[in-house]
């Protein structure tokens, strides 16, 4: 998600290095899954030119592996972005890591006014706030007429939460409740769609 206000990229669940951690286990995945997050992260930032890139959470899934070295990398090549992450569940390297990848820290919950950004969804938010987050990896399931389906990742807006979904192409999709007064917009391959209910 792109805030043009504060030239800033919002991107939950990236989830770096997960297709490397499966196979130092053991588990053959293909290495177009890895590939297909650093294409996707390049090109958004030569398109938007953001001034900041915010990662809310679970940016890189595991242990160290060479996708970090990658990723350290790339903030060296956007040296005049600033790299920030809000922490998330996966996010266990130690400080030194992040530092090393000139990532800037911040607390569990960020206040950007009029948002409240985080990893996990929060459970209270006050009423004149409006939560980010992501976690969830929401997706719907769409049904043809045909009995046909096909699960698609989604923006889920609820009335005071926004949930993103997840940018890794190697994380699956939880299907969420759409509820009324709900707005769905589901990543249909290059197209952001709004789903009519």
């Amino acid at each position: 998600m792109y805030w043009m206000r504060e030239k800033a990229l919002l991107i939950s669940d990236l989830h770096l290095g997960k297709a490397t951690h499966f196979r130092n286990h053991g588990i053959p995945v293909p290495h177009a899954a890895g590939d297909a997050n650093w294409d996707r992260l390049i090109s958004l930032l030569l398109d938007f030119q953001p001034q900041r890139v915010l990662f809310l959470g679970d940016l890189f899934h595991s242990d160290v592996n060479s996708e970090w070295t990658d990723f350290c990398s790339l903030t060296r090549q956007f040296s005049n972005l600033s790299f920030e992450l809000i922490p998330g569940n996966h996010d266990i390297l130690p400080v030194e890591h992040y530092t090393q990848a000139r990532l800037l820290l911040h607390p569990p919950v960020l206040e950007m006014v009029p948002f409240l950004l985080s990893h996990l969804p929060l459970e209270t938010i006050p009423g004149h706030r409006y939560n980010l987050c992501g976690h969830l990896h929401p997706g719907v399931c769409l049904r043809g007429a045909g009995r046909q389906t096909m699960r698609l990742p989604c923006f889920y807006f609820a009335d005071n939460q926004g949930i993103l979904p997840a940018f890794g192409a190697f994380t699956g999709i939880a299907e969420v409740e759409v509820k009324p007064g709900d707005r769905v917009f589901v990543i249909a391959e290059e197209s952001v769609l709004l789903l009519e209910r």
